[in-house]
């Protein structure tokens, strides 16, 4: 499995915003919802998978204690944030994938500074869900 390095990962993300914003008039911007607000309807959710790779380095009952200092799962995931599916994976730590409205990306990624940060290494994944097309195109091809 590859993984994408940040600055191109960035690079994508940027690219991504342009051509979902290329389209649209300033007239029909709308503002942001304050944080924690808006919820994800089909129009405007996203998938994040995140990877939160452990500090090998120190043990586990450790880790813990700092996410316990730091609020980690006080705050995570944020109100109103599906949890999609949230597995351990050995060898890498624990896989998070989130369904949300592409406003409250921002504010999921400020909840992980703010509250993992020293216990994972974090890697970030948006994604849409391609299921329905998927499974469309195989039954179009038989």
């Amino acid at each position: 499995m590859t993984t994408c390095s940040r600055p191109r990962l960035l690079a994508s993300l940027i690219a991504s915003a342009f051509i979902l914003f290329a389209g649209m008039k300033p007239a029909e911007a709308q503002p942001a919802p304050p944080p924690g607000s808006a919820v994800a309807t089909p129009d405007n959710a996203i998938l994040l998978t995140i990877f939160l790779k452990h500090d090998e380095g120190r043990p586990l009952s450790a880790l813990t204690a700092q996410l316990e200092k730091q609020g980690f799962y006080k705050a995570f995931p944020p109100k109103g944030v599906e949890v999609v599916s949230w597995y351990v994976v050995m060898g890498i730590g624990q896989v998070v994938t989130l369904r949300l409205p592409a406003s409250r990306l921002r504010e999921v990624n400020r909840v992980l500074e703010d509250t993992a940060w020293g216990v994972y290494h974090t890697e970030f994944f948006p994604t849409y869900d391609y299921k329905a097309i998927g499974i469309a195109q195989h039954e179009k091809a038989k």
